[in-house]
């Protein structure tokens, strides 16, 4: 069976292709903003309300970490290779908090500004961590590296974003190329990917009980998306062979979906395996939109559901689009036009 994706919206990205990453969607309840991350500067644009758009200053080019804003869309927090700055739009930093080096080649020095670096080989093809806030904008998880006795540590930290306070952390007991924030409904939990290659990059599960952060690992699983309600969340392997369904309240795998045996191969290509992409959406309780082939010309989409972790069939778009599809909140999900121009925002034609 096909389903039909009926498109809501085409959103122009704001910045040049040529100079920055592909535009994306961070979103909470009651709120979607379109992030694009250039060289110099960082667009931001309200997807709903007015559209309104706010742009931030860089403190440094977007190869040298990642960056996340807060739901009001009034602080950027740039995670970079040797500290966590949030600035506001006029470029004016609130706080930073500086940490270990996320060199590509081991570095121990506790920099204490980007001209330290800039321009060095090793450092600009740094490995990085990652920022996000909680669903009610109030908590700011991040990942961060650190030397302890001169051994390379990663921490997962819980703050204050109004002045960088540091409220709790715990030990990731990994050693991340990048890494990747999910948050939950509930402000006290979040999910991170960590990758670590092919064979190590775990999922890690964090609950806040207002003193100590609790960490859940999953050995060689990669985090994908959270339902809409919180109640489940999705993975898939660094193969790439099978979806995981997990319970949130305490990580349980509930349900898989293998690859193989539901998806039918690419026409043409009877012996190449299929795979599910590294990105995916829950846009409902019930359904995933989980896709295959996300580097081909015309890749494919597909429901899931989950109730029964079953195929129900592929997703039919009203024009060609590319890459993975990625949860957008209220029962959307986005894909970005093959040359990061646009974005579409998308949902179920048909009922479910």
């Amino acid at each position: 069976m096909t389903f039909a994706a009926r498109l809501i919206a085409t959103v122009a990205a704001p910045l040049d292709p040529a100079s920055a990453d592909a535009p994306q969607v961070l979103r909470w309840p009651g709120r979607r903003l379109l992030v694009q991350r250039g060289d110099t500067e960082l667009a931001v644009r309200d997807l709903d309300g007015e559209g309104t758009e706010v742009r931030f200053p860089a403190p440094w080019p977007r190869q040298y970490g990642s960056v996340t804003v807060s739901p009001t869309g009034d602080v950027a927090v740039f995670a970079g290779v040797h500290a966590l700055r949030a600035v506001d739009a006029t470029g004016a930093v609130r706080w930073e908090i500086r940490h270990g080096c996320w060199s590509a080649a081991e570095c121990t020095k506790a920099h204490a500004s980007f001209s330290e670096y800039a321009g060095d080989h090793h450092h600009a093809h740094a490995d990085s961590g990652s920022a996000a806030f909680s669903s009610d904008g109030k908590l700011l998880w991040a990942h961060i590296r650190t030397y302890v006795e001169g051994d390379i540590e990663e921490e997962w930290l819980i703050l204050d974003p109004v002045d960088g306070t540091v409220l709790t952390r715990a030990e990731t007991m990994t050693v991340g190329s990048g890494s990747l924030h999910f948050p939950h409904p509930n402000p006290a939990i979040m999910g991170l990917t960590v990758a670590e290659g092919e064979e190590d990059s775990p999922a890690l599960w964090g609950h806040w009980d207002g003193s100590k952060l609790t960490v859940e690992r999953f050995v060689e699983e990669v985090f994908l998306a959270v339902s809409p309600s919180g109640e489940h969340f999705l993975t898939t392997d660094p193969g790439q062979w099978a979806l995981y369904l997990h319970r949130a309240e305490d990580g349980m795998e509930l349900r898989r979906l293998n690859a193989e045996e539901a998806v039918p191969p690419p026409s043409g290509k009877d012996d190449d395996r299929v795979r599910w992409d590294y990105e995916a959406a829950f846009p409902y309780d019930d359904t995933a939109v989980a896709g295959t082939e996300y580097y081909a010309d015309v890749p494919r989409h597909w429901l899931v559901d989950v109730r029964g972790m079953t195929l129900r069939g592929e997703v039919s778009y009203p024009f060609p689009v590319s890459g993975s599809p990625r949860s957008a909140g209220d029962g959307t999900w986005y894909t970005v036009s093959a040359d990061r121009t646009s974005l579409h925002l998308w949902h179920l034609q048909d009922a479910r």
